[in-house]
């Protein structure tokens, strides 16, 4: 059975940091690429970033320079180091895999981002 789990949301105040985790169960981690999404309310689930197998990355434009993917095959974890965040950063944080073209996704993390 797959699952992911995410943790280390919440609050900061615009210019903080915050570090998510995303432990996944039930799959091969090290063979998939690993994304992170997020939900703003009112707003469609957008990508964040993408870790692929090989350990390349991608990120949204709002993202980059501010937020970096990263992976630990060892521990079958994908992390998501947000720095610099702004109010605009505020959403649910979802990891996310795609298998034999079936999408996966944890339950989300809240992350607050206000003064």
């Amino acid at each position: 059975q797959v699952q992911l789990v995410e943790s280390g949301g919440g609050s900061v105040q615009p210019g903080g940091s915050l570090r998510l985790s995303c432990a996944t169960f039930g799959i091969n981690f090290r063979i998939y690429a690993m994304d992170w999404y997020r939900q703003a309310p009112g707003k469609q689930r957008e990508l964040v970033a993408t870790i692929t197998k090989s350990f390349s990355t991608n990120y949204a434009d709002s993202v980059k320079g501010r937020f970096t993917i990263s992976r630990d095959n060892a521990k079958n974890t994908v992390y998501l180091q947000m720095n610099s965040l702004e109010p605009e950063d505020m959403a649910v944080y979802y990891c996310h895999l795609k298998r034999n073209y079936v999408d996966y996704w944890g339950q989300g993390t809240q992350v607050t981002v206000s003064s």
